[in-house]
């Protein structure tokens, strides 16, 4: 299933239908027309098309319109017409049946019972389409009883307006932002780090402004089209310097931490170059060195993330095969998955990825709080993995970025000003796969280990990190659609966003560096600046011993954090990526049932409170306040609230085999549904 390439094959068509087996609703009576946004076009549309769904050998159908704008391809039915039966919670933007075109992953039409990829121009026109989505969203659309000429130009209008490259400027956002009312207000508490003074404070919030300065060298991108206006460097690092390689080879900071440590990052210099070019940039960087290595600078550990983490292409390759076993056609599917689904979740290598990077950001957090020791991150553009780390040791060092303004303010600042570039890595523009990574879908991934794992320490939960991961798809605000600040400034000029300490006594130690592997020193620093390099006597179970002492003690939710990374502690982000697959839902239970069952009681304390104080019985009742969200826990789910939009299965779904050899007919008509547990397993 998951193959053994770079990429992944998608899940194998198992079940093929003729439109005659699909149970299918009346056709819709009335025209029905797509609800659109400012700037949004109707492109394309196609009538007498059927969703259905494929379930243990019976299928369900509803027909409808399926239409393409600039903005989303939309399924219409009769229920598309009726505002009857609403989810209490429902996006605002996207409905059940709309897909984003950025959303769209891949799309694959069925010809004769045979499963092909769609791409480019087409010659012969498929019976079936399947679109599979970004957010593991899975459509299944059948052509059969539409026109011809209809079928013609809705299947191109997708393929084209979804899969082949295209403009920046072509991209939905500039449409919506040069036709929609700018609803900005004063009201956002997100720091946007677009001014000086933003920086500035943020110095003064994190006591670092003793040691380190906010520049405007880079205004009018004078410096680097890269780099931001306005960031923050070491108050020796002179202005010549900064211009003298474009910011390259300047540790350029991130946070500080309570005791004084800092967290820094750096660009590196192309490791293939001529000895001329290398001998300069050396002498370059050992001249920098050397300048900061006078106090009031204490120890610093250089890490190479390069090295000691996973690539781009190996985390693109783990999460494009560890999606396939969320990309669920049927049930039939589901179940043959799940009988081997540790091996499969194992093989992927998603979850070690994401204990490795946890992992990392422990050892940089034990240097900043245990040893007083700055921390240089450095890798080649220093906008990937150094995103990645320094949002994580902020999240577990500081209070404050695990607040939602302080989350939004830190994206801001390490992702959106950091030069994060979304655009390549998100593959938005469908130029080149190579560029693609999920990224910053890494480090939502470790956040909800540290939510699950600390729910109190957090004023955000897993559904706020969810819709977070569904923004990178919906190209209305501009804060995950651009490569850079620059190239955000030059395109578009509204300020949107789609996210609606005492100082202790600092060491005693001087010196700017502490030895870290040779391979460094030679490849990127040089031999010449060996000379300031300290030796450490830090103990090889230093990270250990850190990591078991914080352990052993009771958590202060307004204090340092540790995430717990031994063996089945990294565990699946159920939410999001089992929400549309019915087979994986519990109804009825969960935490979100377990919550629903505590108001209830709440409410039921209360009532009889009332009645017991007979003297204040009236004015007492008048100020009990029900609690009408969650009333009926019955229709509940453990995926809630997504699970609430997405179809119940007319019954229990249980696999075909297994549970026959195990139990006989009776009892399976008895059973439960089956469901997977939030662990990571399926049960």
């Amino acid at each position: 299933m998951l193959g053994s390439g770079a990429k992944a094959a998608k899940p194998s068509f198992v079940s093929y239908i003729s439109p005659e087996e699909i149970h299918i609703k009346e056709p819709i009576e009335k025209e029905v027309n797509p609800h659109l946004l400012p700037g949004e076009l109707l492109l394309c549309e196609a009538s007498t098309v059927y969703k259905y769904i494929q379930e243990d050998g019976s299928n369900r159908g509803t027909c409808g319109k399926l239409v393409c704008t600039n903005f989303k391809i939309a399924f219409l039915d009769d229920d598309s017409a009726s505002d009857d039966n609403e989810p209490q919670f429902k996006n605002k933007i996207v409905g059940e049946n709309d897909i984003t075109l950025q959303c769209v992953d891949q799309i694959y039409g069925v010809y004769d019972e045979k499963k092909k990829l769609l791409t480019g121009q087409l010659r012969k026109y498929p019976e079936k389409l399947i679109i599979y989505c970004k957010d593991l969203r899975v459509f299944n659309f059948c052509l059969r009883y539409t026109k011809e000429e209809e079928v013609k130009r809705i299947v191109s209008g997708i393929v084209h307006h979804s899969q082949t490259p295209k403009l920046l400027k072509r991209l939905f956002l500039f449409s919506y932002a040069s036709a929609a009312p700018n609803n900005t207000d004063g009201r956002n508490q997100t720091v946007m780090f677009d001014t000086l003074e933003d920086w500035r404070d943020e110095l003064e919030r994190t006591k670092g402004n003793v040691k380190y300065k906010a520049v405007t060298t880079n205004e009018g991108y004078r410096v680097s089209e890269k780099l931001p206006l306005y960031f923050v460097v070491p108050i020796c690092v002179s202005e010549e310097s900064i211009l003298k390689y474009q910011g390259r080879g300047i540790p350029i900071w991130c946070w500080s931490c309570h005791n004084g440590a800092a967290l820094l990052k750096m660009s590196a210099f192309p490791k293939e170059q001529d000895d001329s070019t290398s001998q300069t940039q050396k002498a370059f960087l050992d001249g920098i060195y050397k300048t900061i290595s006078k106090p009031p600078y204490e120890l610093l550990k250089m890490d190479d993330l390069s090295s000691s983490l996973p690539s781009l292409q190996d985390i693109q390759t783990a999460y494009t095969r560890f999606k396939q076993l969320f990309l669920i056609d049927n049930s039939t599917d589901f179940w043959a998955t799940d009988v081997k689904w540790f091996s499969l979740l194992e093989s992927t290598n998603w979850l070690e990825i994401i204990r490795r990077v946890l992992k990392k950001a422990i050892e940089v957090a034990e240097c900043l709080e245990r040893q007083h020791t700055n921390v240089l991150l450095i890798e080649e553009s220093a906008t990937d993995l150094c995103c990645v780390i320094s949002s994580l040791v902020q999240v577990m060092m500081d209070s404050y970025s695990r607040t939602k303004s302080g989350f939004q303010s830190l994206i801001q600042k390490e992702w959106v000003i950091g030069g994060h570039g979304f655009l390549d890595r998100c593959n938005h523009l469908h130029k080149s796969d190579k560029e693609e990574a999920p990224v910053f879908l890494l480090l939502l991934n470790c956040v909800w280990q540290l939510v699950q794992q600390y729910p109190p320490a957090f004023e955000f939960t897993e559904t706020y990190l969810t819709v977070l991961s569904d923004s990178l798809y919906v190209p209305i605000f501009s804060t995950f659609f651009f490569n850079s600040q620059h190239q955000k400034d030059t395109n578009t000029h509204q300020r949107q966003l789609s996210l609606p300490l005492t100082p202790t006594k600092s060491s005693t130690k001087r010196g700017f560096f502490r030895e870290e592997t040779d391979h460094l020193i030679k490849n990127i620093l040089g031999k010449r600046i060996g000379k300031f390099i300290n030796s450490s006597d830090e103990p090889s179970n230093s990270f250990r011993e850190f990591y078991d002492s914080w352990h052993s003690k009771p958590v202060d939710y307004h204090g340092l954090l540790l995430p717990r990374i031994d063996g089945p502690e990294i565990k699946v982000w159920a939410q999001r990526y089992l929400r549309w697959i019915p087979e994986a839902q519990l109804h009825g239970g969960g935490t979100i049932a377990t919550a629903a069952k505590i108001l209830d009681l709440m409410e039921e304390v209360q009532s009889l409170q009332v009645k017991m104080d007979e003297e204040h019985s009236q004015a007492v009742s008048g100020d009990v306040r029900s609690v009408p969200l969650l009333r009926n826990s019955a229709r509940l789910s453990s995926l809630f609230p997504f699970a609430l939009l997405q179809r119940q299965s007319i019954k229990p779904a249980l696999p075909t085999s297994t549970w026959k050899d195990l139990e006989d007919e009776d009892d399976l008509v008895k059973r439960d549904d089956e469901f997977v547990d939030l662990s990571g397993g399926m049960s």
